[in-house]
C-alpha cells in the first residue's frame, strides 16, 4: 500500500511538470542583461527619492552589485568569486549540485533584495519586483527552477546583508555629530539652510578593499591664510573669478556635474527642494552605459556594476577621512567674509568640509575601474542628467569625463583647485587599487 502511494505521488509530479509550457531557450533568454540594468536604475530612482548622501548611497550600490555579481556567478565559470578579495566576505552560499537554476533571475532577486534593505521606500522596490518576476515567468522555465533560483538568490542576499551588519555603519549612527570649531579656516555649515556636517564618521566604515580609510592621504591643503598675499588667498580669488571668462559653459559643466542630492530653494517664505543623483549614481549610470553599448552579456554587466561601486565606495571612504582630517573652510564662507558678503556660488555648497572633492576622488576611482574593463578610449555619450533637465554631454573616455568631473567643482564655486587636481590624484590611487586587488576573471584578456 506505501509503495502504491508513493507511486501515485511521483505521477502527480510527472503529471504537472508535464503540464507546463517550457520554454526550450529559457535559460538564454532568462541571460538578457536588461533585467539587471533596470533593477539598477529603479535602485538609483528609489536613492534619488530617499534621498540618500553620496556617501550613503555608494554603500548602498555597493552590497547589491556584489549581491548581483555572486549569485550570477555559478553560471560563469570564467569569473571569480569575492569571497576572500574583498573584506571580511567568505563563504557565500552555492548551489546544490545536480539542480537547475536560472542564475539571471537569482542575480536579480539577490540585487533587490540587498536593495530593497537598504532604503526606506520598500514599496517601490517591490512593485518592480513582482514586474520584473512576472516577466520571468513568462520566459516560461519550469516552476521548480523558478523557485529555486528565488530561493537561491535569497540565501546570497541574506549573506551579503549579514556581511554588511558587521561594517561599522549601524554603531555610526550613534556617533556625536559635527561640532562647529572656533577655527576661522575650518569648515562649518554654510547657506542656505547651514546644515550639519554629513557623515563626520564615515572613515570608520569598514573598507572593500584598502587596507584603511587612510591608505591613499593627499598632501595637506594649503593652509588658510588671510593675508592678500597668500597663496591661499590666491586660490580663494581663483574660485571668485572663475566664471569671467567662458561663463556659459563653465555653468554647463558645473551644473551637470552637481550631482547634489538635496538642494534647496527659498523664493520669499517658501522653502522647496530638487531632488538630484548622487555622484555615484552618475557614474554607475555611465557604468550602464558603457555595458550597453558593448552589449555586454549578463556577467560582464554584474561585473561592471561591482568593480564601479567597490571602487565608488571605498572612494568615498578614502575621501571622507581627509574631509575631516583637514576640515578645510568652503570658498562661499570665505569669500563672503574677506571678499564679497553678496556673492553665491554657482552651485549650493555642500555639507561637509571642502578639502578633498568628493566629485574628484570618487570619479577618478570609477573611471579607472571602467577603464580597465572598456578600455584607454571608450568614447561615450553621458545623457545621465537628461532627466534632471540637462543636456547629454559626450566624452572621448572615462578619464576624460572624471577630469571634466573634477574641474566642475571649481567652476561650481564650492573647491579651491588644490581639492579638485589632488583629489583626482587620489581618487587614481584608490581605482588602481580597486582594480589590482579583484581578480574577476580567470583568463586576462578573454573575450565574451
Amino acid at each position: 500500500m506505501k509503495l502504491r502511494y508513493l507511486f501515485l505521488a511521483f505521477l502527480m509530479v510527472v503529471g504537472t511538470t508535464a503540464c507546463e509550457n517550457v520554454n526550450p531557450n529559457f535559460q538564454k533568454d532568462a541571460r538578457n542583461a536588461e533585467f539587471l540594468h533596470r533593477s539598477m536604475k529603479k535602485l538609483t530612482d528609489v536613492i534619488v527619492h530617499d534621498i540618500f548622501s553620496p556617501p550613503q548611497a555608494s554603500r548602498i550600490y555597493a552590497y547589491a552589485s556584489i549581491a548581483a555579481y555572486q549569485a550570477a556567478l555559478p553560471e560563469f565559470p570564467a569569473y571569480r568569486t569575492l569571497d576572500g578579495q574583498v573584506k571580511q566576505l567568505a563563504n557565500t552560499p552555492q548551489p546544490e549540485k545536480g539542480k537547475e537554476y536560472c542564475f539571471p533571475l537569482a542575480s536579480a532577486h539577490a540585487f533587490l533584495t540587498v536593495g530593497k534593505a537598504m532604503i526606506f521606500s520598500e514599496d517601490k522596490i517591490q512593485q518592480f519586483q513582482d514586474e520584473l518576476y512576472a516577466e520571468f515567468k513568462a520566459i516560461e522555465m519550469p516552476s521548480s527552477t523558478y523557485e529555486r533560483s528565488l530561493e537561491y538568490g535569497q540565501q546570497i542576499a541574506n549573506h551579503i546583508l549579514a556581511w554588511s551588519d558587521k561594517d561599522n555603519y549601524k554603531q555610526t549612527r550613534t556617533f556625536p555629530k559635527y561640532s562647529i570649531p572656533e577655527d576661522p579656516g575650518q569648515w562649518r555649515p554654510t547657506p542656505p539652510d547651514y546644515m550639519d556636517g554629513i557623515e563626520p564618521h564615515w572613515k570608520k566604515i569598514r573598507t572593500f578593499t584598502l587596507e584603511s580609510a587612510d591608505q591613499f592621504p593627499p598632501p595637506p591643503p594649503t593652509p588658510y591664510n588671510e593675508d592678500k598675499n597668500s597663496l591661499f588667498y590666491k586660490e580663494l580669488l581663483e574660485v571668485y573669478t572663475a566664471l569671467e571668462k567662458e561663463r556659459e559653459e563653465k555653468i554647463a559643466i558645473a551644473e551637470f556635474w552637481d550631482c547634489n542630492p538635496y538642494v534647496s530653494h527659498h523664493k520669499g517664505h517658501v522653502m522647496f527642494a530638487t531632488k538630484k543623483i548622487t555622484p555615484g549614481g552618475h557614474w554607475i549610470n555611465i557604468a550602464a552605459l558603457a555595458a550597453r553599448k558593448t552589449n555586454a552579456d549578463f556577467m560582464k554587466s554584474a561585473e561592471t556594476y561591482a568593480l564601479t561601486a567597490i571602487a565608488l565606495a571605498d572612494g568615498f571612504i578614502s575621501c571622507w577621512d581627509e574631509k575631516y582630517r583637514s576640515k578645510l573652510v568652503r570658498p562661499e564662507t570665505v569669500i563672503n567674509q574677506m571678499v564679497d558678503e553678496d556673492w553665491a556660488p554657482a552651485l549650493q555648497t555642500p555639507p561637509f568640509p571642502e578639502y578633498t572633492s568628493g566629485h574628484s576622488v570618487i570619479s577618478r576611482a570609477a573611471a579607472v575601474a571602467l577603464t580597465s574593463i572598456y578600455g584607454d578610449n571608450f568614447a561615450f555619450d553621458d545623457d545621465t542628467e537628461e532627466e534632471f533637465g540637462l543636456p547629454t554631454r559626450s566624452f572621448k573616455s572615462f578619464i576624460e569625463a572624471s577630469e571634466e568631473a573634477a574641474i566642475s567643482r571649481l567652476y561650481g564655486g564650492i573647491h579651491y583647485a588644490p581639492a579638485c587636481f589632488n583629489g583626482v590624484t587620489q581618487g587614481e590611487q584608490v581605482g588602481d587599487f580597486v582594480v589590482s586587488s579583484l581578480k574577476l576573471r580567470n583568463q586576462i584578456g578573454m573575450t565574451e
